[in-house]
């Protein structure tokens, strides 16, 4: 539409996010009223780390404060690949999920496919990859696209996001989306210093990581098996599910050098 300038990124609405003046359009869906009500109270304690909901308009499409910052997409540049960096994400989370304890989050409608089943005391993002986060000067200042927020725990939400911005993939994997060999180990270590977890929260990551890692893989494979378009597209360039095994057996090869890391 005139005006519109279309944003870059992501899958399931690629193409149909876009900027208009000083708001993002986005397609809304059943969660959208609950996710905007839940943004409003976690920004009136003090969190702004999060797109400011305006409207759900008559067409059907969420209206957002746009946020002006840097969103890396693959192949990710080397600025967003820095230890500062990811450090900055985890502090943003730790403040969303500070903010979310006592908010009345019951009755409301939260999308399950990405939730995690145990349930929890804080609002978690569930889907805090690169291409979701706004940097400024290399420093995380926002979270994008809550589609997929629901309560849970605080370690099940920080291990999807390691699992997606150490990560937790292996060199060959990695590399396809620009990420350069690294220490993923003590990137481990970096994310739950700057979170600030203590010797059980560490734990407790860890152990949300191998089921992450499960679940990461039959997202996207739901979303192959029901036809869309969009993740066809990406599990065939990615290797199907070849890749995904690759994964799960290279964890699974690593995961003592993780945990000792964290100790």
């Amino acid at each position: 539409m005139d005006g519109e300038e279309i944003l870059q990124g992501g899958v399931a609405n690629a193409g149909a996010v876009v900027r208009s003046g000083d708001h993002v359009l986005r397609p809304s869906n059943q969660h959208s009223a609950s996710i905007h009500r839940f943004l409003r109270q976690v920004r009136a304690r003090g969190f702004h780390g999060a797109s400011e909901p305006v409207s759900i308009d008559p067409d059907g499409r969420e209206r957002l404060r746009f946020v002006p910052g840097d969103v890396p997409l693959p192949p990710y540049p080397s600025w967003a690949q820095t230890d500062e960096a990811l450090a900055s994400v985890a502090v943003l989370i730790r403040g969303l999920h500070d903010a979310s304890i006592g908010v009345s989050l019951d009755g409301e409608s939260w999308n399950s496919e990405m939730a995690d089943p145990a349930g929890g005391p804080v609002m978690c993002h569930n889907d805090v990859c690169l291409e979701n986060v706004v940097f400024r000067d290399g420093r995380a200042v926002a979270l994008l696209d809550f589609d997929f927020a629901a309560p849970g725990r605080r370690a099940f939400d920080l291990a999807a996001f390691v699992r997606m911005c150490v990560p937790i993939d292996d060199d060959f994997n990695a590399s396809r989306l620009g990420w350069a060999s690294i220490d993923k180990p003590m990137r481990l270590r970096v994310v739950c210093d700057a979170y600030g977890c203590d010797e059980s929260g560490r734990a407790a990551v860890l152990s949300c990581l191998s089921d992450s890692i499960a679940r990461g893989g039959e997202f996207v494979r739901r979303r192959v098996e029901a036809g869309e378009v969009a993740f066809i597209e990406m599990w065939n360039n990615m290797g199907g599910q070849e890749r995904f095994d690759r994964r799960r057996q290279w964890w699974s090869d690593n995961y003592q050098d993780f945990a000792d890391a964290i100790r």
